[in-house]
Formats: C-alpha cells, sequence, structure tokens
C-alpha cells in the first residue's frame, strides 16, 4: 500500500494491484544462446517490468495540516499541525484509528526523572519531523519549537499511556532529524548549519551528544557560518556514511563518528576553471540508492524553474532538476573481513579499485584493512572515472611503489542478472578478487586477468551471499542461503578448478549467518541468533583436487550482551589478549586465537580466553566481555609475529573518525626483566591524523587511505542564456590514495606518560625504515610549533624531554637543524635552549666529519650569532671541506664568506647538496680550455715560452668566478679567501697529490697557472723524481711498465718482416713507435724460469721488466682489441680503475682527432702470437683513458706556468720522449736558474739508478731519451739536436732508429689494434735472477701499486 498526505489533512490509501491482461509493461529481449534464459525457472519474468495499478480506497481526513508520517510494521504513524499524533492501520476501514496528544506524553531529561511528572510544557506545540529508530525502538523528533526529544513506546503496542518522552538540553533550533539503525545514533539538523548526533544512554534512557557534524573555519573559512539552516540529512543503506544539505545548497559527505569525508561549498566545487565563484545548488529532496553506489538529488523549484526558462524547450527539461552522483566505497563496509591485507579495496556499482604491487615482492600475510566509507568518482554527465596513472616508486613496500589503481572491470555477463554488487574480498597476496551480487559470485586472477563464473547457471541462482565471502588458502568461503533446500550453508570453493558445486566443501548451519571472518585455519561466524561459531578448516589432498574439511569447534552465546543482532559492525578473531606484556609469548603462542573482538555499534568489545581452569586446546571458555573503547568505526590487527618489531605486530588499531586513530599499544619490560607492578600491561593511545585510514602496514608505520580530488573542466554544452547546466556546476571527481606516517604520534604519546623506555624500544625497532628521520623531524616540530607558540605557560614542557629522546639516535644532529630549518626564525630560542647551543652542535658535526649538516648549522650561527662568530666557523668548515674535497661545499662557503663580509648576507646561502662526480674526474675547468689532448708538447715552439709571470685565464664558469674575485679585490674579505686557498694548494702539492690540486683547480676556479708561477721556485719544485713518480702512479691508478718475457725472440728483429710492416705503418704515422723498440734485454734463462708465475700471484710486485716504447699510440687504437682485459688488483676504492684494453681504446679515439683507417689490405697481415703479445703489453702499460686526459692537462699547466722539474716527472710517466727534449732543449735558455737544470739532471739520474733496480719497465724509455740526458751531463759546449736520438751503449742494445721517423707522439695508427688478440695464456713474467725481493714485495704493497694480469 502507499500513503498519500494531502494539503488539507487529508491521508489517501492505495492499493498496488497487478496487471490484468497486460501482465508486464516492460520484457527484456534475450539474444540467442543467452545465458540463463532457458535454465532458469522464472529467470525472464524476474527481469520484466511488472504492470501495475493502483486503487484508491476511502480518504482519511485527521482535520489538521500534516507535518510528517513515518511507517511501522503494521501501523502508520502520522503527526499533525494540532498537536496531536494519530495511529492508522494500514487497512484503514477495519481497524480504525487512534489519536495521541502531544501534552500527554511526558517529557524529562531521562526515564528516571520521569516518575516525578512532566518536565516539558508541550501546549500549543507539534511535531514538525520525526522518524523510527527500529534498534532503539523509538521515534526521534522536532517539534516546532526547534527542540528535540525522543519517544519511546513502553509496551508492544503505542497508546497514550505508554509513551515515554526524553529531551535534549540546551537545544532550540533543531529542524530535521535522521537516524543510524546499526550504530543507534539520532542525528538532528539545526538552524545554526551544524548536525548534533546524539545516543541513547542504555541505563537511563538520557539523549547524550556523542558529536557534531560541522564545517570548520579552518577548512571552510567563507562559509562555515553562512549555509543556513541543515535541510535534510540521509544516512546510506549501509549506515557508513551520512550526506547532508543546508537551505543555501550544497552537499557534506560525513562518515558516522564525524571524519569529513567531502564538501562541494569550497575548493573546486565553489569555483569555475576562470577563478569566478559558483551558485551552490538548492537541494528539495535526495535519496540514496541501492548498496549507496547512487544518490539521487532533486534541486529546488528556483533552480528548476531556471533551467525551463533558458528557452522555449521542449517538456523533458523539466527533467533536469534530477541528478545522479556516483560513489564508490570500502569493501569493508559490508564484508568487514580481514583477508585483504595488503591492499586497499574500493567497489562501485560495476568496477572495483585496488592498489596495485608486484606479487613477487609482498610479505606474508600483511596489514591492511579497508575502513567503511564512500568516495565519490563523478556525477551525472562527467566522463568514466580513470584516475590518474601518477606512479612514484619509493622502494619500500608495494603498497607505496604505485600511485594509480588498478581498475578492474566486473564481467558484464555476471552483473546482467546479478546487479548490484554487495560483496567484495581479496586475497592476502592482492592477486585474486571475489565479487558477489543479487545471487551467486564470481572471482577474478590479476595474473591471468580473468573472470570465473558459474557453469551452471542454476547453481549460481539457486544461492545468495548473506554473511560475506573471505578468501582462504586458494579456497573462496562463503556464508550463503540455499533456495532449494532453503538452508543456511557454509561453503568452500576451490579458486584453481572450475566453479561448480561438485568441487565445493558444504557445511550445514542452523541460522542466518550475518558476518564472516578468517584467522589463520580458523573461521568465526556472527549468526542471527546473537551467537558466535568457530570453525577449524583443514586443507587435503586426498584427490586430483584439493578439498577443505570444516569442523565445529565451540559456539558463545552473545544473547545477553547484543540486543539487536544488526548492531554487530564486525566480528574479529585475534590473538590480542592483555597479558601480553607481562608473559613473554612462545613462538607457537604468539597466534593463537585468544580473544574475540566485537564491534558492537561503535562500542569495541573483546572476549579474551578463560585460561584458568583447564586447558582445552581450541575449546577454552571465554571470559566476560571487556568494553576497548567507544565511537570505533573499524579495526585493524594482524596475525603475523616479528620479534623486533612487537610493538607494532601486536597492536590493536582502531579509527574513530573525528577523534582520529588509536592504537592498544603492548608495553614490554626491557630486557626480559619484570615489569614494576604498577605498570600496565596495555596503553591505549590517541593521535590525530590528516587522511581518512582505509589500512594499517604494521611493519611500515604507515596508514593508506583514499581522498576525493578533483578537477576544473569547462562544460561540454556551454552556458545557454547565462546559464549552465546543472551538472557543468561540478567538477570532474577523482579517488586519489593517500599514506600517512603515524610512529611520531605514539613515541610523543609515550614520551608525554612518561614511558621513554618503551618509546625507544619501539623507535629502534623502526630505525631502519628509510623514512625514520622524517619522523624524528615531524615529532621535534610539533612539539616545539605547539610549546613555542602558546599563550600561555606551559608547566611540563615535552620539548626537552623530545630533545634528550633524539639524542639516543645518530641523525640527532640533522633532525634539529632541519627541523630549525623548516621553522620560523623566532622559534629558534626556544628550540636551541633545549637541544643546545648551536656551536656545540657545529662542533659535534665537524668531529662526526657531517659536512653538509655542520653547513646547515653555519646558517642558524649566522642568524643567530655576530658576524665574527660565523665568520670563524666558517672559516673552519672551509678548511675541512677543502681537505676532504667536498667542492660544492667550497663554493658556498666561498660565497658564504663574500657575503658576510660585504653585509649582502639578505639571505641565508641555501644548505649545499652533494654532487655526484663529473666524468672528467671534476675537471669542468679544463673542459673550457682551447686545447687539444692529441697536441704534444713538441708543437709547442720554445720561443713561446716566458718565465716570467705567466698567466692563463680561464673562460667558462671558472672565469666568472675569477672575475667576480678581482671585481673587488681590494676587498680583505677575498684577500682572506685567496689567502686560504693558497695556502690549500701548497699543501696539496708539497703532499704530491697533483690530481687533488686539478679538481681543486678546476672546480673552484682557483688561478692554478699564475699561481704557480708564484711558486716555480718555492714549493713547485722537485725534491725527489722517483717518490713523486709513484706517488702519480698510485693516485692516477697508472700502471708500472712491463714487458713481456718472451720479448728474447722479438719478431721485429726480421728484417723482413720489419720492411712489410714498416710500409703498413708509416701509412698512419705509427713505424716510430716500434722502430725506436729491442727487447733483448731479458736472458732467456729468466724468461723460463719465471714462465709458471703470473702477476696475479704477486700483487704489487714489479717485475723487472722492459717494455717497448709504444707510446700513446696503441693506446688510442681502434676499438678492435676485445681479448685483452685487465684486472686492477687493488683494494683501494677509487672512482677510477685501470679498465680493460677494450675501455681504453674505444674512448680515446673519439679525444684525439681524426684517425686514418686502416687499410683493407691490412687486415690480411699475419702477426705472430709474440707481436700480439707485445701489443697486448703496450695496452697494459697505459692508465685508465680518465688519467691520461688529466696528466695531459697537467702537462700543459705546468707547461705553461714554467715548472720545468714537474713537466719532466709527468713526461717520463706518460713516456713522451718528446716532453724530455722539449725540456732539455728550453733549459738552456739563460732564464732558467741554474738550480733547475741541476735539479732535473739529478732528478733524472736518480730515476735512472731507480728503474735499473727496482722498475726494468722504464728502461726502454731511458734509454730513448738517452741523449738528452747525455746533454744534461756534458759540460761542452757541443749542441746535440733533438731529433738525434742515439742510443747509448753502455746498458743496453738498442735497435738502430730508422732515420727521418715520425716521433714517437706523432705515431698514433689504430694499425696495428686493427687485429684481434689471441686468446692465450700470459707467459711468465720476472726478474733477471729469478725471484723479487721482500723488500721490493712490502714496498710495493704499501705503494698502493697496480699489476696486470693479461688474459
Amino acid at each position: 500500500m502507499i500513503a498519500v498526505a494531502a494539503a488539507n489533512g487529508y491521508i489517501l490509501l492505495f492499493d498496488v494491484v497487478g496487471g490484468g491482461e497486460d501482465k508486464y509493461l516492460y520484457e527484456p529481449v534475450y539474444s540467442k544462446g543467452s545465458r540463463g534464459v532457458k535454465v532458469t525457472p522464472g529467470y525472464k519474468e524476474e527481469q520484466c517490468a511488472p504492470a501495475l495499478s493502483l486503487e484508491m480506497k476511502r480518504p482519511i481526513d485527521l482535520e489538521a495540516p500534516i507535518t510528517s508520517m513515518q511507517s511501522l510494521q503494521e501501523d502508520l504513524l502520522v503527526s499533525t499541525a494540532d498537536g496531536y499524533l494519530h495511529i492508522l492501520h494500514w487497512d484503514g476501514v477495519s481497524n480504525g484509528r487512534k489519536a495521541i496528544s502531544l501534552c500527554s506524553v511526558p517529557f524529562s531529561l531521562d526515564l528516571q526523572s520521569a516518575r516525578g511528572g512532566l518536565c516539558l510544557d508541550l501546549k500549543g506545540v507539534y511535531i514538525r519531523d520525526m522518524t523510527y529508530c527500529v534498534t532503539l525502538d523509538g521515534f526521534a523528533v522536532v517539534l516546532d519549537d526547534g527542540r528535540l526529544g525522543f519517544i519511546t513506546p513502553l509496551a508492544n503496542r503505542i497508546t497514550a499511556d505508554q509513551l515515554q518522552g526524553v529531551w535534549a538540553a540546551d537545544v532550540t533550533d533543531g529542524t530535521c532529524v535522521a537516524v543510524n539503525n546499526k550504530y543507534r545514533l539520532v542525528t538532528f539538523g539545526c538552524a545554526s548549519g551544524s548536525v548534533l548526533v546524539y545516543s541513547i544512554d542504555t541505563t537511563t534512557g538520557s539523549m547524550q551528544l556523542s558529536h557534531k557534524l560541522e564545517l570548520t573555519p579552518k577548512h571552510y573559512p567563507d562559509v562555515c557560518n553562512k549555509t543556513g539552516a541543515v535541510k535534510l540529512i540521509r544516512w546510506s543503506p549501509d549506515y557508513s556514511v551520512a550526506m547532508v544539505t543546508w537551505e543555501c545548497g550544497g552537499l557534506s559527505l560525513w562518515s558516522v563518528f564525524g571524519a569529513h569525508l567531502i564538501c562541494t561549498l569550497g575548493e573546486d566545487f565553489a569555483y569555475r576553471s576562470d577563478g569566478t565563484k559558483k551558485d551552490p545548488i538548492n537541494i528539495s529532496s535526495m535519496c540514496w540508492g541501492a548498496e549507496g553506489y547512487h544518490l539521487w538529488v532533486i534541486t529546488s523549484r528556483e533552480e528548476t524553474e531556471l533551467v525551463e526558462n533558458m528557452e522555449e524547450a521542449p517538456p523533458q527539461t523539466q527533467q533536469a532538476g534530477i541528478l545522479q552522483f556516483n560513489f564508490i566505497k570500502s569493501a569493508l563496509t559490508v564484508n568487514p573481513c580481514t583477508s585483504n591485507q595488503e591492499q586497499v579495496l574500493l567497489h562501485g556499482e560495476d568496477r572495483l579499485y585496488l592498489t596495485c604491487g608486484d606479487p613477487t615482492q609482498l610479505p606474508s600475510g600483511s596489514s591492511e584493512s579497508p575502513h567503511p566509507h564512500n568516495l565519490p568518482h563523478g556525477g551525472e554527465g562527467s566522463p568514466t572515472h580513470h584516475p590518474s596513472p601518477n606512479s612514484t616508486s619509493q622502494g619500500l613496500s608495494t603498497l607505496l611503489g604505485y600511485k594509480h589503481w588498478h581498475v578492474v572491470q566486473i564481467h558484464s555477463t555476471y552483473l546482467e542478472s546479478n546487479w548490484p554488487i554487495r560483496f567484495a574480498a581479496i586475497d592476502t597476496a592482492g592477486q585474486c578478487i571475489a565479487v558477489a551480487g543479487r545471487r551467486g559470485f564470481a572471482h577474478y586472477c590479476m595474473s591471468t586477468r580473468k573472470w570465473k563464473l558459474f557453469g551452471n547457471i542454476t547453481q549460481e541462482q539457486n544461492m545468495t551471499v548473506t554473511g560475506g565471502l573471505v578468501w582462504w588458502n586458494g579456497f573462496v568461503v562463503v556464508a550463503c542461503y540455499n533456495f532449494i533446500d532453503r538452508q543456511e550453508e557454509l561453503r568452500l570453493y576451490l579458486r584453481s578448478s572450475n566453479l561448480d558445486n561438485t568441487f565445493s566443501s558444504v557445511t550445514k548451519l542452523h541460522s542466518d549467518t550475518l558476518l564472516l571472518n578468517v584467522f589463520r585455519d580458523m573461521i568465526i561466524l556472527f549468526r542471527a541468533d546473537c551467537s558466535i561459531c568457530l570453525y577449524s578448516m583443514e586443507r587435503r589432498h586426498d584427490g586430483p583436487n584439493p578439498s577443505a574439511s570444516v569442523e565445529l569447534l565451540q559456539e558463545v552465546s552473545m544473547s545477553r550482551y547484543i540486543p539487536h543482532p544488526a548492531l554487530v559492525v564486525s566480528v574479529t578473531l585475534t590473538s590480542v589478549r592483555t597479558e601480553t606484556g607481562i608473559t613473554l609469548k612462545a613462538p607457537q603462542q604468539a597466534c593463537m586465537a585468544d580473544s574475540i573482538i566485537l564491534n558492537l555499534a561503535g562500542q569495541l568489545i573483546m572476549l579474551q580466553r578463560d585460561r584458568s581452569g583447564p586447558q582445552l586446546q581450541e575449546k577454552l571458555p571465554f571470559c566476560p566481555p571487556v568494553v576497548l573503547a567507544q565511537y570505533v568505526e573499524n579495526v585493524w590487527t594482524t596475525c603475523r609475529s616479528n620479534r623486533k618489531k612487537r610493538h607494532l605486530l601486536e597492536a590493536l588499531w582502531l579509527s574513530c573518525g573525528e577523534a582520529g586513530m588509536k592504537v592498544w599499544l603492548p608495553l614490554f619490560p626491557r630486557d626480559h626483566r619484570k615489569p614494576h607492578s604498577f605498570l600496565s600491561r596495555r596503553i591505549m593511545l590517541p593521535f590525530h591524523i590528516n587522511i581518512y585510514p582505509l589500512a594499517v602496514l604494521f611493519e611500515d608505520a604507515l596508514v593508506l587511505g583514499a581522498s576525493n580530488e578533483t578537477v576544473v573542466y569547462d562544460s561540454l554544452q556551454g552556458p545557454r542564456e547565462g546559464r549552465e547546466s546543472l551538472e557543468g556546476l561540478f567538477p570532474y571527481c577523482t579517488v586519489e590514495r593517500t599514506s600517512q606516517i603515524y610512529l611520531h604520534h605514539i613515541l610523543r604519546q609515550l614520551l608525554v606518560r612518561n614511558l621513554g623506555e618503551q618509546a625507544l624500544l619501539l623507535a629502534q625497532s623502526c630505525a631502519a625504515l628509510p623514512y625514520f628521520p622524517h619522523v624524528m623531524e615531524l615529532m621535534v616540530h610539533v612539539v616545539l610549533e605547539e610549546e613555542a607558540t602558546s599563550r600561555e605557560p606551559i608547566p611540563d614542557p615535552l620539548l626537552p624531554t623530545v630533545a634528550k629522546f633524539i639524542t639516543e639516535f645518530p641523525l640527532f644532529l640533522q633532525t634539529i637543524v632541519h627541523c630549525a630549518r623548516k621553522t620560523e626564525f623566532a622559534l629558534w630560542n626556544y628550540l636551541f635552549a633545549a637541544v643546545g647551543n648551536p656551536k656545540d652542535l657545529f662542533e659535534e658535526c665537524l668531529m662526526a666529519q657531517d659536512l653538509d649538516t655542520a653547513a646547515s648549522y653555519l646558517i642558524i650561527l649566522q642568524n643567530m650569532e655576530v658576524p665574527a662568530v660565523s665568520r670563524q666557523h666558517a672559516t673552519l668548515l672551509f678548511n675541512t671541506a677543502l681537505e676532504q674535497g667536498k667542492w660544492d661545499l667550497c663554493r658556498h662557503m666561498i660565497r658564504f664568506l663574500k657575503a658576510i663580509g660585504s653585509g649582502e648576507m639578505e639571505t641565508p646561502p641555501p644548505t649545499p647538496t652533494t654532487q655526484e662526480p663529473s666524468s672528467t674526474g671534476g675537471f669542468e675547468f679544463f673542459r673550457n680550455r682551447s686545447i687539444s689532448l692529441s697536441q704534444s708538447a713538441d708543437s709547442i715552439a720554445a720561443g713561446k715560452f716566458n718565465l716570467q709571470k705567466t698567466f692563463s685565464m680561464p673562460s667558462g664558469p671558472s672565469a666568472k668566478g675569477s672575475e667576480r674575485w678581482s671585481k673587488d679585490s681590494d676587498c680583505a674579505e677575498n684577500m682572506y679567501i685567496d689567502m686560504m686557498l693558497r695556502r690549500h694548494a701548497r699543501h696539496l702539492l708539497e703532499h704530491v697529490r697533483l690530481k687533488e690540486l686539478g679538481c681543486f683547480s678546476a672546480q673552484l676556479g682557483f688561478e692554478l697557472i699564475g699561481w704557480l708561477c708564484h711558486e716555480r721556485t718555492r714549493v713547485a719544485r722537485v725534491d725527489d723524481f722517483v717518490m713523486a713518480l709513484k706517488c702519480l702512479h698510485k693516485d692516477f691508478l697508472w700502471p708500472f711498465p712491463v714487458t713481456p718475457a718472451g720479448s728474447i725472440s722479438s719478431p721485429f728483429k726480421n728484417g723482413h718482416r720489419r720492411t712489410v710492416l714498416s710500409q703498413h705503418l708509416l701509412k698512419s704515422q705509427s713505424a716510430d713507435s716500434l722502430l725506436n723498440s729491442d727487447m733483448d734485454t731479458v736472458p732467456p734463462q729468466a724468461a723460463a724460469r719465471n714462465s709458471n708465475h703470473t702477476w696475479l700471484d704477486r700483487l704489487g710486485a714489479l717485475g723487472p721488466t722492459e717494455p717497448t716504447e709504444m707510446d700513446t699510440a696503441l693506446s688510442h687504437g681502434g676499438p678492435q682489441t676485445q681479448e685483452a682485459f685487465l684486472s686492477p688488483l687493488t683494494n683501494k676504492t677509487e672512482e677510477c680503475s685501470i679498465g680493460s684494453a677494450t675501455d681504453l681504446t674505444e674512448t680515446s679515439s673519439m679525444v684525439d682527432g681524426d684517425w686514418t683507417m686502416v687499410d683493407e689490405n691490412f687486415s690480411a697481415l699475419s702477426l705472430t702470437h709474440s707481436e700480439l703479445e707485445h701489443i697486448s703489453m703496450e695496452l697494459a702499460n697505459k692508465g685508465p683513458h680518465k688519467s691520461q686526459v688529466q696528466l695531459r692537462y697537467l702537462l700543459h699547466v705546468f707547461m705553461e706556468a714554467g715548472c720545468l722539474e714537474w713537466c719532466v716527472v709527468i713526461g717520463l710517466i706518460l713516456r713522451e720522449a718528446t716532453v724530455i727534449k722539449q725540456v732539455v732543449n728550453f733549459l738552456d735558455s739563460p732564464e732558467v736558474p741554474h738550480e733547475t737544470v741541476q735539479s732535473v739532471r739529478s732528478g733524472l739520474l736518480g730515476v735512472e739508478a731507480w728503474a735499473s733496480t727496482d722498475c726494468l719497465g722504464y728502461k726502454p724509455f731511458l734509454n730513448l731519451i738517452r741523449p738528452q740526458l747525455q746533454k744534461l751531463i756534458e759540460t761542452s759546449v757541443e749542441q746535440i739536436q733533438p731529433e738525434a736520438f742515439l742510443p747509448g751503449a753502455s746498458n743496453s742494445k738498442l735497435a738502430e732508429p730508422q732515420p727521418g721517423g715520425p716521433s714517437a707522439e706523432d705515431s698514433r695508427g689504430p694499425a696495428l689494434l686493427g687485429l684481434a688478440l689471441p686468446l692465450e695464456p700470459p707467459r711468465g713474467l720476472g726478474t733477471e735472477d729469478g725471484g723479487v725481493p721482500e723488500e721490493q714485495e712490502e714496498q710495493a704493497v704499501d705503494e698502493g701499486v697496480y699489476d696486470c694480469t693479461l688474459s
């Protein structure tokens, strides 16, 4: 029947009658072979739209305007404006009616004081709005004077003398009312714009204010007091959220206990894309659709008229006032199981949204449960919602590796006959999803991206899921009702088999199942008779397919504690128990089902097992229930155990709506000590978060959630006569994933309660988390902001305790300075009064070698101390940064020091960041210079050198720095900085650290050439050539030269082969390097005696071998020599390595200019194994290409500065004969001091003596430059031409060079390297007497010498 209220106080009752001849108005048309049409009886009839007609009965005259109506099971309750409450029977003719005057109903503050008589004068007052609450068995009413009340019938029938009312004190502006049957809440809208939510006290019957739903000035400063009165309140079908609208328009969504989710009065809802403000739409009526997936809205009459008056529209424009908003909600609003532990699972009417991750990285059964809560994803007219695929991998968890949602479309065949979706569940691995609609269920596999539906449509249509579904060990566990047997059943279906009843395990149940959950191998059911059943499950492999057996373990009656079965929100089996803190559980006990946790209308109740009696396994009775918390929306717990993170894994996490979250944390004694008797075993800690929680990641100390985000777009239809379409007034809505750290809240709460030891244990267990430093910063920052900005004195400040707590961790210094940098300057004094003097913290950073943090403290000092103190500390940091080669920090320090001196320090310099070393080892200075790497030293004429002051000003970034320095060179600060830079350069050169000197010059723009000219006769001298040579070998990872042991039968002594080779080699100007060589210096006995010794066996020992001088020609060959591979044998962790011969040849050909391609005929030239081994050995004598670039750059710098001794040393290590020739020729200049000539002569003699005893690999090159050495020794005036390289006859037999051959430096052809080297083991190398001296070995190891192995 339908009751209609007419304007003049009439009630019209209509009977709904089925159609006569026309049985159906609309019938679906199916294609041939459509699923289920022929198989299921009555299937087609269920899908048809029936033809109905209305028959009006005799109208009932109530003789006063009707204000509200409410339907009961058998009666109709109607309130009228004359203050009467009419109780009508639906069959109004036979049963008549009763009228009750509101004045006769006693109202009081509670039921106990009601016996004293009437407490409220209701004369002339009538009921404006009323709603019946099933679970409270009463009526919530709003009187016309704005007062709020709740009327309870004292008997089963409603009569005048059996009604009792309670009213809410201090409220006189009520406008409307709605009730939440699941949580037993009564919500009243007020004229002030806020919504008051009341609960009814079960003992006194009074109305207790639970919380308020109102817009806060913090988030909505413009509209919080301008919304007008509350017009409508509508709870969703699952009672998890409430939608509110006001007289001035707008919609707002709140969770059951006050967490604010959405509001259309601010942000993109209130403004267009051009920034203009929209007028909110006024709503006259709204209603939730099936399962809460839609909100139907009818705009007010004024809005509809505006739409109709836009133009002369056809009649269907009257429908423009209806809007439909689409929503998605968490899966646990109706299916609160804990099987989906790792993903946030949301579902709409036809699709699923879940977090996406790599299943191979999932931990076993991690922690996360979506929470009841609805989110919109667009309005009518909006395009289909597709969240943006914005992925940012954080490397912590699969849940944090993706920002986008994985959207799964539910199978259309299943939706066709089973819409809407009522339940959804996901397995612990996040790979399988099950959904259940009106009948049957279906499941989906993420890896195969396929759905599985019932093959037999009859089986699907003969069952409906009643208590939910959950995944367990590859099975879908379903609590369902069987229509054939009219029996409630518990079924388990194997995922891997076909979806059919033959592959299921069926257990008969005695009562309807309302809730279902799983804990390890146990099922817990909550039934409609308010009882709890525990079942055990076992997976069996006794057939071709695995099967499951279910056994009843225990039944627990809860009827005395639960007034109505619909009040139970969730039921959970858990291992949490109160005695955790005192009895350290054994591993087998840590995961036992010890407690049942019920969420009873927001009240969290725990039943623990009673272990005082006999210990019957799994069948222990339960103790009486204990209330843990109030206003609980959702609960998270886990069955996993981890000894390192016991605090987090054995805790109970609660979501409490507006109040934020709570954690029931266990307290453990430290080091297994006996706990204090007064110390509680668990503690409930509240904390606020900024997101709505849908999941808790236990080990990662994170909360996951989802939020509604909006995108403004211009309506595609465009405005019509200045008015835009209704759906165009709303932005496009998307759902974004959110996450938040909660660890700092818990640590702070523990410190407030003087539980620092527990906080320390908890923090130490989480110290390995990548965002743990951020947790520490957040804790300091929050406490600092609260205490430093407090208007009243704080008797017991927390900041000193927090500071002391953070000192327990090595990141204390970084935490304090990062927090200070992110806090306004006015709070610094309060902060450092608690944590310590910043000067002391700066010195601690220097002692810990944490220079970047020290630089941040320097900014603090600059703002808090006088400039002299800042300069003193900056100088200290600058010197330390120079010594450690932190060039980026050095540049910032130079700017900092200059700004202090010139008073330009308006803004603090940025905290320096660490830069990766550049590919050229930091020689950016060199890249801006116009010199060529292939340019040899003999191309520079001797006349170009002037040993007076020679400057080479750089161009590029370093030049800008030089110009900046010279611009205000008179400034004392610049002179001070230059003095420190020169002192550091002198220090580097004194300790023969040329590589650092080059980096220092390039990175800081230091005028190296000009400074070397000043220091030419002082620190730029070389006192010990041998020591300098060894240092360069070590610093640049340059191998000491070696020579093949088989060189006694050198193929190059064959005249014919030499002629053939020369004809080809001269084409690429690389013959001289082969012709100026002799390999006969090693006796054959030595080679044979040491043939079984490899260089790998003698780390750092230098054999007395003599290589052929191939110079740079062979290191710059073509990229064909892939068989020669060199392995550096060192324990030094340098950024450069010796690398392979392939690396040297492939990279250097791009640097050294154009190369002539090898003749095609040359590939036919056959070289013997000895010749190829000779080529390979030359490659082994060259260091990394990067080192070669750096050495040539330094050679150029020293040449320009006139530091001839260093030129000789670098020429020796590069084995550049032309460099030595150039230097010796230049020594004849009268401008060269006599000391320099003597130093070069004695240095070369010292190197020759060292090479004869310790490093025979240098002998061939020394023989090659013997004419220059003789020229220095001779005292006669005879001038030896530089090109006459005559070998000395005293020490070795050198092959006579061909006259007119090109110089060694110019012989750079890839000719020889165009051939592939054979893969043969290397021959033994050794000293002439067959052994290596012990002193030589020890010295070699100490000096970090590199040996090379050829393979």
